[in-house]
């Protein structure tokens, strides 16, 4: 190797380097430009380049725009089909766009190829509660539950789809649990449980609570 070849290659190196964290966190950004950059001039091609249409995907979903983060997942999953995150995140995108049956899909693919992430059942969950099919949404929230105790949000909404199956006693309990586990971002969870709670104790019918996305 000459004196000229080394520093060249380690230049080289960098560079690499470099291009392959921003493919990797563009969707890190704000503006979806950073990522459609990534796309259009990276010399990263194939199943690396996943990531950056996942990224966008992402930064659609944090500005409400349901159908473009869609389509950008849909290019991300045609070029690394075996990613289950992948699938994760259409499926929430397809939920928010209405498209349950399609959602539902994506999250049995999400928790075909990876049945240790908890998000997927979870996710699954609220979908089939606005389905209506609260006996098998109980059943996701369940394995969720499993997979991440200490998150409050499923025992929630696992006690919402008690409730609205009239079962008091169990749902009572998943909001007390809930209430014993550090509470999400948002506060909805705890604010949620407490609401419940209330409810239940005055033994009144109330509206019942919309599921947490």
């Amino acid at each position: 190797m000459t004196r000229l070849a080394a520093p060249l290659l380690i230049i080289l190196g960098i560079l690499v380097g470099l291009s392959l964290h921003t493919v990797v966190n563009c969707g890190d950004a704000d503006d979806p430009d950073v990522c459609s950059a990534v796309i259009g001039f990276s010399p990263l091609r194939g199943s690396l380049i996943a990531f950056a249409y996942e990224g966008r995907g992402r930064i659609a979903m944090r500005h409400g725009d349901a159908k473009t983060a869609i389509a950008d997942y849909d290019q991300a999953i045609r070029l690394n089909p075996n990613r289950a995150a992948l699938f994760r995140d259409r499926g929430l995108a397809r939920q928010r766009n209405g498209e349950l049956d399609a959602a539902i899909a994506d999250y049995d693919q999400a928790i075909a190829l990876d049945p240790k992430l908890a998000a997927p059942y979870a996710n699954r969950g609220l979908a089939l509660a606005a389905k209506g099919d609260l006996d098998r949404a109980i059943l996701s929230y369940n394995t969720a539950i499993r997979l991440a105790p200490s998150d409050a949000d499923p025992r929630v909404n696992r006690g919402l789809a008690l409730a609205m199956q009239g079962r008091s006693g169990e749902a009572r309990a998943d909001f007390e649990a809930a209430l014993a586990l550090p509470d999400g971002k948002d506060g909805w969870a705890h604010t949620t449980a407490r609401t419940r709670l209330a409810d239940l104790a005055d033994a009144k019918p109330t509206h019942v609570a919309e599921p947490q996305p």
